[in-house]
């Protein structure tokens, strides 16, 4: 892995991490779901328009439409849709760490389903990681978090491991910008009809709903997903997920800084415990050295 692949998974841990927080305070103020299929709307246009001017094509493989709707659906409506829901009565910090989970999950899956083989450590470190969000989740059911809102971040996060099981079928064969903006026209397609049926489109208007909103819109939104889609290109899926262990500390790190959610010792040490895990199933996918 060259200096050239770790800022580049450096920079998509921390603008992954960091949209729980601007989203948070989007939903604050603006209807969730009409957010962030207008969010979508104009970032998936964004991205299409640049892929065009670059000279990128919309002739896609069947292979490259089938991931672009997969992720579309599965990332950007269900996922991003259930946690813009949720955030309306859980921290930011706690669906980040929900969120987190998700090179678990992949590993259980590939795992369960597709007969991958998990080495001792890799095992230990999925048991490790789900002992880690046990014990956050268990502290905040005690201390009266939604459950509801959890509950929509749990559906997410299995939403957004789907994705993640497309995206290196959406990615290969060339069109990576292009391939983004479609994906994110996919999801605010999805997202319009439920924000039309059930909300009502009340914002109060305020500079930082503005500056979230813009931020959310091209950094998490557009700049983090074409960073992941190249990253994945230039190193390979798993080694990519590596960098998903720094998620849980950057996810509740920021919150705290920006937000000021608080965050207890059993937080600090079921991130700890979560992030170990992670990374050692990812070091297990690893190529063992010849």
């Amino acid at each position: 892995m060259d200096i050239k692949a770790i800022l580049m998974g450096l920079a998509f841990a921390f603008m992954w991490s960091s949209a729980f927080t601007s989203a948070r305070v989007i939903v604050e103020y603006a209807p969730p779901l009409s957010a962030l299929a207008l969010r979508f709307l104009i970032s998936g246009l964004i991205g299409v328009a640049i892929a065009w001017a670059l000279g990128q094509s919309a002739r896609l493989t069947r292979q490259q439409w089938i991931g672009v709707v997969v992720f579309g659906i599965c990332q950007n409506a269900l996922y991003l849709g259930l946690n813009f829901v949720a955030m309306q009565t859980i921290p930011a910090s706690l669906a980040a760490i929900i969120a987190s989970t998700m090179p678990l999950l992949v590993a259980v899956a590939g795992w369960l389903v597709f007969g991958t083989q998990v080495r001792p450590l890799g095992i230990a470190g999925l048991v490790a990681g789900f002992i880690g969000v046990a014990l956050i989740m268990g502290a905040r059911i005690e201390g009266g978090v939604d459950l509801y809102g959890l509950i929509l971040c749990v559906i997410g996060v299995f939403s957004l491991t789907a994705a993640t099981l497309a995206v290196l079928g959406a990615s290969s064969g060339g069109n990576v910008l292009m391939i983004v903006g479609l994906q994110m026209l996919v999801g605010s397609a999805v997202l319009w009809v439920p924000a039309l049926a059930f909300e009502t489109f009340v914002v109060t208007w305020n500079w930082q709903l503005i500056v979230a909103f813009i931020y959310t819109t091209l950094v998490p939104g557009l700049a983090a997903t074409l960073v992941w889609f190249l990253l994945v290109g230039r190193i390979g899926a798993v080694k990519a997920s590596t960098f998903h262990f720094l998620n849980p500390f950057l996810g509740v790190a920021i919150a705290a800084v920006l937000l000021g959610e608080r965050v207890s010792a059993l937080d600090v040490l079921g991130v700890a415990i979560i992030a170990g895990g992670i990374l050692a199933v990812q070091i297990t996918k690893q190529p063992t050295p010849k």
